[in-house]
């Protein structure tokens, strides 16, 4: 998967922008559905589809926050994992 042209702005702003990876975001959403207890090809599929809707999302954008990601990405994955939805957009304040 590769870089595409956006600026994501860290959360908070304390570290310096970095380019959106959308293997960090597949890593992420195939972490999360495994720990919820997905089969692995579950958790690559529901994976790759967030990546490319995330991505097709931001194309047009400049820049995005990790919040951004966060949010889009959990309301993608809802429809097909709602377990995992949630635990994905509620993590940091659940960790």
């Amino acid at each position: 998967m590769n870089s595409l042209a956006v600026d994501v702005v860290k959360r908070q702003g304390k570290r310096p922008n970095e380019p959106f990876d959308p293997g960090k975001l597949y890593a992420s959403i195939y972490a999360v559905c495994i720990s919820t207890g997905s089969p692995d090809g579950l958790a690559h599929d529901a994976a790759t589809t967030i990546c490319s809707t995330v991505a097709a999302w931001c194309t047009n954008k400049p820049e995005i926050t990790t919040t951004d990601i966060r949010i889009q990405a959990a309301l993608a994955l809802k429809p097909l994992h709602p377990d995992a939805a949630y635990l994905y957009k509620h993590h940091k304040t659940i960790m």
